[in-house]
């Protein structure tokens, strides 16, 4: 009796499950594009493991091209799904390749994290969107273009004061439509203000050491506020430059950061 792998079993548990959904009188028998599509899926998610444990030395620098709202990107590197203090918003967004930054941010980002272990590891914290493996349009955004964009969701305490990932999944749109009041408290969770001050000290701490620079942070207006009003926040006002603008979408979830590197120009 022929063995099939854990992912040929998954693959035919999806697509019996497919047919045994359709209505009565369509044609049960799936497509080659579906079929193709639900493979490639199931690829990315066993492979995304085996890619991100590739060593720095083995990779290829980035290069970036135009700007964050109209750019691309060559060799963009794909950040873990998840660390020690940190995880990605969804593993099916991961799979899909929407976790893609430049080699450069990177290293920032991760070196933020790892500052942030060593100092407060009891803190977890969340990473959205990013970008596209070789960049260009990516929606609903009207950046994240070429590499040099990265979102990351508040983080948060639960009614214990405990430190725990925001909850994100297809039910809120993997967390970008979650609604935080004016105060910062969204159902029984409330916005770490402090952990997310840590946060972006240490990706300025983890920029300056690799020669990036961090041109802007976006977040909720009314939201700023009450960071800058914890103990590490009123540090940042002087380190960072916060949008003052109101944007498109509120921004209370996340905060988006939007880095600089030399790019070329996209002709």
């Amino acid at each position: 009796m022929k063995t099939r792998s854990p992912a040929s079993r998954f693959l035919k548990q999806a697509l019996d499950s497919d047919r045994a959904t359709r209505l009565p009188g369509r044609v049960n028998d799936v497509g080659l594009s579906e079929k193709n599509k639900i493979k490639k899926i199931i690829l990315s998610i066993l492979l995304v493991g085996i890619v991100n444990n590739a060593t720095a030395a083995e990779r290829t620098a980035s290069i970036c091209y135009g700007n964050t709202e109209k750019g691309r990107i060559e060799n963009a590197w794909q950040l873990p799904t998840n660390g020690s203090n940190f995880s990605a918003y969804s593993r099916f967004e991961v799979a899909l390749g929407r976790n893609y930054v430049h080699s450069a941010i990177y290293a920032v980002v991760l070196d933020a994290y790892k500052d942030i272990q060593q100092n407060a590891p009891q803190k977890k914290y969340v990473y959205g969107d990013t970008g596209w493996k070789s960049g260009g349009s990516f929606r609903p955004h009207k950046t994240h273009q070429n590499g040099l964009s990265v979102d990351f969701f508040v983080p948060v305490v639960d009614k214990t004061g405990k430190s725990v990932p925001l909850p994100t999944a297809p039910f809120n749109k993997f967390g970008y439509t979650i609604e935080f009041t004016s105060d910062g408290r969204y159902q029984n969770y409330k916005i770490d203000f402090d952990a997310m001050a840590k946060h972006l000290a240490a990706l300025k701490k983890a920029a300056d050491q690799h020669g990036v620079k961090i041109w802007r942070v976006i977040f909720d207006n009314d939201l700023q506020k009450l960071l800058f009003q914890s103990s590490k926040g009123k540090e940042l006002q002087a380190q960072l430059t916060f949008s003052k603008k109101k944007p498109w979408i509120r921004h209370d979830e996340h905060y988006h950061v939007d880095f600089i590197v030399p790019c070329k120009d996209d002709r």
